[in-house]
Order: C-alpha cells, then sequence, then structure tokens
C-alpha cells in the first residue's frame, strides 16, 4: 500500500501560515513514509472560489518546496459526486428537506428552551405528499441530509452511537452520532457542501491518510459513517492542533491574515516559515532548518501537542536571521543582484553581513554604506571628534590587507590610550553611522583607503 495523502483548501482566499502547517504536515508524512501528496481544490462553492487563489496556492506551495504528485479539481468531478448522492438517495440515505434557515433557526430555539440538544429533528422525514407538493407550489427547493446511522428501527428516536478511531494525533477519539445534526449534503441550489465530495474523492484517490486540523474531529465521525455506507474503509485519521497569534486570534484565507504572500513580500524565507508552522506546538525545540529533509527528520505527528499553539509573527525573523547565517554566497547571489549588489566585492560583502540581517533586502543599505557612504549624519559623544582627527591621521596606507582593521586600531591605541568601547564606538560610528553592525576588519578592506577617508568627521 502506497502511502496517499491530500492537502485540501479551498481556494476562496491567500493561504496563511495556518494552512501551511497542514500543507506541510501532509508533505512530510508522505516523504517520511516514500508516499504521495495530492494537492486537491475543495472548489464545489461556484460562487467564492477564483483560479486566482489555486494558482497563487500552487505558487505558495512550490516556493515552500512543496510539489505535488498530482493536482486535481472538486469542480471538474461533479458527476462522480451526481452518482453518489443517487447510490445514496437508493439506500434510502439521503432525505429532501424544505425548512428555511429562518424556520430552523426557531425550531432549534424551541429544542433548547425544552433542554434537549438543538440538532435538527428530522421533521422532513414525516412531511406527506400533500405537504411536500406545497412546498413546491410555493418554489422551495429542496435542500438534502444525510441519514445518521445512528437509530435501531425508528429515525426519529436516535440513540447513542459511537463512532471511534485511532487518531494519528489524538490517540483514541469517539463521537457520538446522536448529538449531532443529520448534515446537509446538497444545498437546495444543486450544490454540494464540503463532506460528500471530499469522503468520495478521498475513495476514488486512495487517500490513505487523512492529516488535518482539529477543527475537523466532529466531521471525522460524520465522514466515517459516510465511508461505510458507501462501501469503503475509512483512511486513517489525524487532527494536527491549530496555530493562533500570541492573542489566541485565528487565522483566516479571508482576512488575509499572515498569508505566505505576505510574508514572502516582507523578506521572511520559505524555510523559517515551513520550520515555524511544523515545529512549534510539538515536543520539538523550535529551531531554523535549513532544508526540507532536514525538517523531516525532525518531523512527528505524534509528538504535537493537543492544544492550539500560539505563536509571535516576530519569531520568524528571529529563525530568518538564524538562517541568512548560514547561507553561502551562491546561494544568494541572483537575489542581491536584484538589489544592486553585485562585483568581485560581492562575496566578501555577503560573508561580512550575513550575521547582521533579519532578511535579505536589509543588506540593500550595508552596501550603500560600503560603496556610497553614510546614510545619515551621525552624532558624536564629547572628545570624540579630536579623537577620530587623531585616528584618521594614523589611517594606513594603501594598498590595504585582510588584517588593515587590526593594524590601524593597533597604532590609534597605542597613540591615543583609548581601548575596548571607547576606541571602537567612536571608529564603528564614523564609518558606518550606526551604533552596532557588522565586524569592521570585514568591512574596512571593502571600504577602502578612499572610501574611509571619505568619512572622516
Amino acid at each position: 500500500m502506497t502511502v496517499t495523502v491530500r492537502f485540501a483548501p479551498s481556494p476562496t482566499g491567500r493561504i496563511h501560515i495556518g494552512n501551511t502547517r497542514t500543507a506541510l504536515f501532509n508533505w512530510l508524512f508522505a516523504q517520511n513514509n516514500k508516499g504521495r501528496f495530492i494537492q486537491r481544490f475543495d472548489d464545489t462553492d461556484l460562487e467564492r472560489s477564483r483560479k486566482e487563489y489555486a494558482d497563487s496556492i500552487l505558487y505558495d506551495l512550490h516556493w515552500l518546496g512543496i510539489f505535488p504528485d498530482s493536482i486535481e479539481y472538486q469542480s471538474k468531478r461533479f458527476d462522480i459526486y451526481d452518482r453518489a448522492v443517487e447510490k445514496l438517495k437508493a439506500l434510502g440515505l439521503l432525505y429532501a428537506c424544505y425548512e428555511t434557515p429562518e424556520e430552523l433557526d426557531l425550531r432549534r430555539k424551541v429544542r433548547r428552551t425544552r433542554g434537549l440538544p438543538p440538532v435538527y429533528g428530522r421533521e422532513a422525514l414525516s412531511l406527506s405528499a400533500d405537504e411536500i407538493a406545497s412546498y413546491e407550489a410555493e418554489g422551495r427547493k429542496p435542500h438534502w441530509r444525510f441519514l445518521l446511522p445512528n437509530f435501531t428501527d425508528d429515525p426519529s428516536s436516535p440513540q447513542r452511537t459511537e463512532v471511534q478511531w485511532d487518531d494519528l494525533v489524538r490517540g483514541e477519539q469517539t463521537v457520538d452520532l446522536a448529538s449531532l445534526s443529520d448534515p446537509v449534503l446538497v444545498r437546495a441550489d444543486g450544490t454540494y457542501l464540503y463532506t460528500l465530495p471530499s469522503v468520495v474523492d478521498d475513495m476514488e484517490m486512495g487517500v490513505t491518510h487523512v492529516i488535518r486540523g482539529d477543527d475537523h474531529v466532529t466531521n471525522t465521525g460524520v465522514q466515517i459513517a459516510l465511508f461505510k455506507v458507501l462501501g469503503a474503509e475509512p483512511p486513517l485519521f489525524g487532527h494536527h492542533n491549530l496555530l493562533t497569534t500570541s492573542s489566541g486570534e485565528g487565522l483566516s484565507k479571508r482576512s488575509g491574515a499572515l498569508s505566505v504572500e505576505g510574508l514572502r513580500e516582507a523578506g521572511v524565507e520559505p524555510m523559517a516559515i515551513a520550520s515555524l508552522a511544523v515545529l512549534i506546538g510539538t515536543s520539538e525545540n523550535v529551531q531554523a532548518m535549513a532544508s526540507m529533509a532536514e525538517l523531516a527528520a525532525h518531523f512527528d505527528l505524534s509528538s504535537t501537542s493537543r492544544s492550539a499553539s500560539k505563536f509571535d509573527p516576530d519569531e520568524l525573523f528571529v529563525l530568518n536571521h538564524a538562517l541568512l547565517q548560514h547561507l553561502e554566497f551562491e546561494d544568494v547571489r541572483d537575489r542581491l543582484q536584484l538589489l544592486g549588489i553585485e562585483g568581485e566585492r560581492a562575496p566578501a560583502f555577503w560573508n561580512a553581513v550575513r550575521g547582521n540581517l533579519q532578511k535579505i533586502a536589509d543588506a540593500r543599505d550595508w552596501w550603500r554604506i560600503v560603496d556610497e557612504g553614510l546614510l545619515e549624519n551621525p552624532e558624536f559623544e564629547a572628545g570624540d571628534r579630536e579623537f577620530l582627527a587623531q585616528a584618521f591621521d594614523l589611517l594606513p596606507e594603501s594598498p590595504w590587507e585582510a588584517d588593515v582593521w587590526k593594524a590601524w586600531t593597533t597604532s590609534v591605541r597605542e597613540e591615543t590610550g583609548r581601548k575596548g568601547k571607547a576606541l571602537f564606538a567612536p571608529l564603528r560610528l564614523a564609518l558606518t553611522g550606526r551604533a552596532s553592525g557588522p565586524e569592521l576588519a570585514e568591512i574596512l578592506p571593502l571600504i577602502g583607503r578612499e572610501g574611509t577617508l571619505a568619512r572622516r568627521p
């Protein structure tokens, strides 16, 4: 048996880091088990689904390093779902309901006042032919509900019916079908809700493991029942915890919160996103992984916590900083060229500044400082200008070797008596305009003697 998983978002917006968590869990699970990864778009909601969103999701996944074995669109498979509907009707397990949303809401309120769970009472099963004709004469179109197998003889008297499975993340899980309403599978306009197409596709595509957020746990009880009445063995299920912001706020595709596109534009590296999305809320320490292969070696679905995982977006830049420190010049050559950083000095420049960057784009300002001069005029402490005048008088002659910084500061210390911060801080400020930054021993040869003299206060 080939392990087969799927990532099945609705293309109604940009995917965010929370969606990415699900995609990565599936991808890494497939990689670790030499399995297949299906990218499936649950786009049966033709009004809200957009081709541009599907395309952007594929782009984001490729950028992250996820490459599906196949790509499927539910909007192209309606004939398959139609056949499943006819089968359920023939089995007497799909029935027509004519209530309006307002009528359903009122019934729920009445049940609550009676101390009953606010589930659908299956009133449509007792409609007479005259009542149905009357509704249809009003122009009402039926929606169709799946009759849950939670009764013995009389559907109006449901009894506790447990659906159990050994969850890959949460362990033993139980859902009581008697506590649920019969789910609507087909809307009044003939379009499909999520439940039926998802089950039919998992059957048709040979999905062996369904890995998704724990907001689907209850859905799983219903879907297992549906798999069985359609004559299929359910796949194995794993429900991982969800990501929230540090304030506990959930993420939404429609709001665009922390979208992969937005994070990419903000300069976050793909492996920073992947490392945080996968490792947070697990028994593993959150650290920057250099590659998907390295991340896969640290991925264990069963180590995921059951509680929601709160994260601070600033953590992404901490991971970003860690990743950039280990990127070689060849890894970033093309991206640096787009920032105008090129030429024979570029490799040494990258080695000098990479440990001080939060994102690649930050290198542009350092390149300007090295190549053009200070971006702003610094303010010096009392007495520092006199010290700097002495220091610049002691600047070594050309040509400059790699140890020019050591030679210069040694002679400055011997001549002025300054050492430590009193020596180095004013020199850094004069050379870069900043109080902190890359090692000056690496920066000074790049600036050159003429460039250095031009910075004399």
